[in-house]
């Protein structure tokens, strides 16, 4: 692929504002901005079947939302009718597992196990306007942010995420055509190429791995594919880069079912901290284009972030490409899991 060709005007154009807006936000802009929330209700059930006749152990691991800077996680109740234990993993991720044991002939379900999670959520905007200001004020607001200790994980390749001599080259080309020469506007660079060359688009096969060759070639996927060149570029570069995943809601308050998952990024400089872009929502509504590098909407739910996930205690398996659903094994075997999530908004009184 000859990057060089892809800078299309449209990606010009968007560096261009880029640089208003890099001058055009003020301190006390930075300091008027209040971010909106929501809260809700949500609800996670899984369903798992009856395992296969002979089965010695079923275990189960069910993403539990956990309170972060960006949403805080209240009246967390489970529904299960066998014992269960929250544990934390990897990246501070949280998870139900239940483990069942063929002891006695009746240990193991003969009906479909329904295990249900609830709990009320508020989700608030997370904004990085320092993104947009790097000022001397904002690089000391940066460092006073709680360190992450998987700085290094966020530089190192995925799986289908790999941090080659071609994908360097590829991210290289992005910024020199940008002539983008700090890591934000390095960042930025890529973030536009991706947003402008890149169509969401979820036909045909391949799409949805985060696979960085397939989404580098097709030019097309979802949220997973957007976020694998993203990410993948800024670490190719030395730009420390993170994936999460959740669930999207729609913007229209009300109550409903949440059909599939959605996820995102952020990257990080010293100037900035940790910066939060979402390039798929932007190629959806090229209206937020610019909003949507330094912010995420308050219309989503993070589960758990990085990829290549080990659980907690180990599963049986390979480390998950991401850990958004219920996953199962019935003797170390996966399983597959029904799940259904929805959500009910909490009107303000």
């Amino acid at each position: 692929m000859n990057v060089s060709l892809l800078i299309s005007p449209a990606i010009r154009a968007g560096l261009l504002g880029a640089a208003v807006l890099l001058t055009g936000f003020s301190a006390s802009a930075q300091t008027a901005a209040v971010p909106r929330s929501r809260t809700f209700l949500l609800t996670s059930t899984a369903t798992v079947p009856v395992p296969p006749a002979g089965t010695k152990t079923l275990d189960l691991w069910l993403p539990v939302p956990h309170t972060d800077a960006s949403q805080d996680v209240r009246d967390l109740k489970i529904d299960s009718p066998v014992p269960y234990k929250i544990e934390k993993g990897e990246f501070g991720n949280q998870m139900l597992h239940l483990r069942l044991a063929r002891y006695e002939p009746a240990t193991l379900p003969t009906a479909p196990l329904v295990v249900k999670l609830t709990a009320q959520i508020t989700r608030r905007e997370h904004l990085n306007l320092r993104a947009n200001a790097p000022t001397a004020t904002a690089a000391a607001k940066a460092k006073k942010e709680k360190a992450d200790p998987d700085m290094a994980r966020w530089l190192a390749p995925d799986r289908l995420v790999p941090l080659d001599a071609k994908i360097k080259q590829q991210a290289e080309e992005v910024v020199a055509n940008a002539n983008a020469k700090t890591p934000l506007s390095k960042a930025r660079a890529i973030y536009e190429h991706v947003v402008g060359t890149v169509t969401y688009d979820k036909t045909g096969q391949g799409w949805g791995r985060g696979d960085i060759y397939y989404a580098c070639d097709a030019r097309r996927g979802n949220c997973t594919d957007f976020h694998a060149i993203v990410i993948g570029y800024c670490r190719s570069l030395g730009i420390p880069a993170r994936f999460s995943i959740g669930l999207p809601l729609p913007a229209q308050r009300g109550k409903g079912e949440v059909k599939g998952y959605h996820c995102w990024a952020e990257f990080y400089t010293p100037e900035t901290g940790w910066v939060p872009v979402d390039a798929s929502e932007a190629a959806k509504d090229p209206s937020r284009r610019a909003y949507f590098f330094g912010a995420h909407d308050e219309n989503r739910v993070e589960f758990t972030r990085g990829r290549d996930v080990t659980l907690a205690p180990k599963q049986a398996g390979p480390p998950l490409n991401y850990f958004m659903y219920p996953y199962a094994e019935a003797d170390g075997k996966p399983l597959e899991v029904g799940r259904l999530y929805e959500y009910a908004d909490v009107m303000a009184q």
